[in-house]
């Protein structure tokens, strides 16, 4: 970890902190507010559109990485040309609804965008295998790609929870290469977008003062997978490494997906059936379920990860020790299940 790896993730902090209020201020004054309604976690109305600031400053990070010559071209293609599209298409989206198809179209087109950039899917580490994808590598990422940008946003509906969880990710991500003696790209902008992420969270944490909206949630899941993914290149068991620390938002999102699938309901569509959203309902407090979230972070899946990749032979198994809990407490808080009223959370 160098000098200027570490100014340029405070930068990227402090740029963030500054500018979201900026946006908020320009939210308020123009009256770009989240109403509540019977879908909302929340009670009061709230600027959003705070993503903005998290597109501008994590490209800058990028631009100035790439400029020093730390984030190779092809990285930060694959995180500028994919990243502006899908931050594209949430920003429209919080303005006025845009159909589910051209959000899935433009989703898909960033995500082969990213593989193009990096070549595809690289080898996977599974045990004393070594898996190579071929051209299968390209509709597995592209899926993959679509997916966490797509449960991103469907789990930012509390205050604080994305942005502390992608905070997470992305610096665990960094300080686990780090750890490991690794250097280079991916460890700089997962330092950096990190550092944006937190400063985000300043205004975000609850009761929060504005939110991200489409343009920020989307974003974030993209810049994490493709991060992720780049990181593969380094090392052939950091995909597995990733999704540990990701466990709580591909537990959560996965089963309340599966779970609603198979009641033949329309998943695109709003609700608040996820795990942690009926916990806010059950605590009524935003503040305890991100903590809670941040806890079992911090205190189960960052060991586990530690362990994947300390001992990549022993990866696949870390995965299913990390994640069979998340998922047994994620059907015991409700994830999935139907809700008969609809009762107001407390912010």
């Amino acid at each position: 970890m160098t000098f200027e790896t570490v100014l340029t993730a405070f930068a990227a902090f402090i740029l963030t902190l500054v500018l979201t209020g900026v946006v908020r201020r320009l939210a308020v004054s123009h009256g770009v507010l989240d109403v509540p309604n019977d879908r909302s976690s929340h009670s009061m109305p709230t600027p959003r559109g705070g993503g903005v600031a998290i597109v501008f400053v994590s490209i800058a990070a990028s631009v100035a990485l790439a400029w020093r010559g730390v984030l190779d071209v092809n990285l930060f293609l694959a995180l500028t040309g994919g990243g502006v599209a899908v931050a594209a298409v949430g920003f429209v989206d919080d303005r006025r609804q845009v159909p589910a198809s051209i959000r899935l179209a433009a989703h898909l087109g960033a995500a082969f965008w990213a593989l193009l950039c990096l070549g595809g899917l690289p080898p996977l580490r599974w045990a004393q295998h070594v898996v190579s994808f071929g051209w299968m590598g390209y509709v597995v990422g592209a899926l993959g790609i679509g997916w966490t940008l797509n449960l991103f946003n469907f789990m930012d509906g509390i205050d604080g929870i994305a942005a502390s969880e992608a905070a997470f990710i992305a610096g665990g991500g960094a300080f686990l290469a780090f750890a490991a003696g690794l250097s280079g790209a991916v460890p700089a902008m997962g330092l950096a977008f990190g550092a944006v992420c937190c400063g985000f969270l300043v205004w975000n944490w609850p009761p929060a003062k504005i939110f991200m909206g489409d343009v920020g949630s989307g974003y974030m899941g993209y810049v994490i997978v493709v991060l992720a993914i780049a990181a593969g290149r380094d090392n052939p068991v950091a995909l597995l490494v990733w999704l540990i620390l990701g466990g709580v938002f591909f537990s959560d999102a996965t089963l309340t997906l599966m779970r609603r699938l198979a009641r033949g309901e329309r998943v695109y569509e709003a609700h608040r059936t996820h795990a942690y959203q009926w916990l806010a309902q059950r605590w009524g407090s935003h503040r305890a379920v991100t903590l809670a979230v941040l806890f079992v972070n911090l205190g189960w899946l960052l060991p586990c990860a530690w362990l994947a990749t300390h001992y990549p032979a022993r990866a696949p198994w870390m995965v299913m020790l990390a994640l069979a809990p998340l998922v047994l407490l994620a059907i015991i808080a409700g994830a999935g299940r139907q809700m008969a009223c609809v009762p107001r959370d407390v912010s």
